[in-house]
């Protein structure tokens, strides 16, 4: 009790410590060189890349299709963003790919596309934020288990999209977003830049900030950041809504590169989502995370999804090696939380 005291009499202070083990995980996840998992992610995705040069050494290292992996991997890159986000509070996210869905759907209805691209934009980042923040109070305030909540969202959010669309699929006929989008800055395409800017601005905040480290408190001990003076409620709400704009955000990124909305938009985001922030190395029980290891675990899975489509080898195949690089990341987070606990 006299820790938890001294823990409420310092956050009144407005310094927030962690409990070490939490900082030093909070600490982990900007230290790249620091992190023996990290460096054994970054190891795959050169072996993948070797093997990938060493089977397509005509196609696999050009500017082409360099881009190519880069832009198939923004969408659900951001998606990740936000996953790695509620993950490390402690919670999940099933309904990731089904808000997209409905995010993609309500911006290309006719009704929007006639305001022009920003309402276009403005549609898609709303439906998003107030879809993720409906997950993070039916969490936070109706106390629902994460699953069921977001499990809820997803075949809601699917089925509205449905209705929405009349099971159609909706062309964008506004030429200003896709102008903008499906353009270039720099040489370099505008949904990559989308990307970079989503992971700088999502890793600032989870490192940097007193969000951030309200994030890994509330995963590592929910009761034990309650009494030290943290909204536990409210911070997981807006946990869940970082990640619905983070979808909106990769429903706009969908919608350019598809020139389209649908219903069937986003299937199995989530599932992709989640296997890369597990093997990017955070723990499913929360409190310890890191978005450069998301990052990789999305370039792992893109880079290995490209490998596959150059050499024309069966989507079977494809998700059986999926299914084995997410196995062997679970047994190794489990070994991880093992020789923890044990040194503790």
């Amino acid at each position: 009790m006299t820790d938890q005291a001294e823990s409420v009499r310092t956050e009144s202070a407005g310094k927030e410590p962690l409990p070490p083990k939490l900082e030093s995980n909070r600490r982990s996840g900007f230290k790249f060189a620091a992190d023996p998992r990290l460096l054994g992610l970054a190891g795959v995705l050169v072996i993948l890349c070797v093997v990938g040069q060493v089977t397509r050494p005509d196609q696999f290292f050009t500017d082409g299709n360099i881009s190519t992996i880069l832009r198939l991997a923004a969408a659900i890159g951001v998606v990740s963003v936000g996953m790695t986000f509620v993950i490390i509070a402690g919670g999940i996210d099933l309904s990731v790919g089904s808000i997209v869905a409905l995010s993609s759907v309500w911006l290309t209805t006719l009704a929007t596309q006639s305001y022009g691209p920003w309402v276009m934009i403005l549609c898609g980042l709303l439906v998003g934020l107030g879809c993720g923040l409906i997950n993070g109070i039916l969490v936070s305030y109706g106390k629902i288990v994460p699953f069921i909540a977001t499990l809820a969202m997803y075949v809601s959010a699917r089925g509205l999209a449905e209705r929405i669309s009349g099971r159609r699929t909706q062309v964008v006929s506004e030429a200003g977003f896709l102008d903008f989008f499906r353009g270039d800055l720099l040489g370099v395409p505008v949904l990559i830049w989308m990307f970079a800017l989503v992971f700088a601005i999502g890793w600032v905040v989870l490192n940097r900030t007193t969000f951030g480290r309200r994030t890994f408190a509330v995963g590592g001990n929910a009761e034990a950041s309650r009494l030290a003076g943290i909204n536990v409620k409210r911070h997981t709400a807006l946990v869940y809504g970082v990640a619905g704009l983070c979808c909106g955000i990769a429903a706009l990124m969908v919608v350019a590169r598809t020139t389209a909305g649908a219903s069937t938009n986003g299937m199995l985001y989530e599932l992709d989502a989640i296997a890369a922030v597990v093997i990017g190395g955070t723990l499913l029980t929360g409190g310890r995370g890191s978005l450069i290891g998301t990052l990789i675990g999305v370039l792992i899975f893109t880079v290995l999804s490209n490998i596959f489509t150059l050499n024309n080898l069966d989507t079977d195949i494809q998700n059986i090696a999926k299914g084995v690089i997410i196995v062997l990341a679970a047994l190794l987070q489990f070994r991880s939380v093992k020789k923890t606990k044990t040194s503790t």
